[in-house]
């Protein structure tokens, strides 16, 4: 079973909207936090990333933060992520 995706994002954010936009273009499956909505997500996300940008996107044991979508292209293919079937 594939490991979860979760973007740790502000609803505002210029590059969240796009890494929203490219993951259901992609499709990708994630889970959504609004680090907005709740003090503790956005505490959870520093202590994850060491930094308090987003999107964040926390898959397993491994992050990358403060991305635009070339970036996160790269990162899902370095690390072997694919959509969901």
């Amino acid at each position: 079973m594939p490991e979860e995706l979760v973007l740790y994002v502000k609803k505002t954010c210029p590059w969240c909207i796009a890494a929203e936009s490219w993951l259901d273009q992609k499709g990708y499956a994630y889970r959504e936090i609004d680090v907005n909505q709740s003090q503790a997500s956005y505490s959870e996300m520093q202590k994850i990333s060491g930094q308090r940008f987003v999107p964040t996107l926390v898959v397993g044991d491994k992050h990358l933060a403060d991305f635009d979508t070339a970036q996160l292209e790269q990162f899902l293919k370095t690390e072997d992520i694919r959509p969901a079937k």
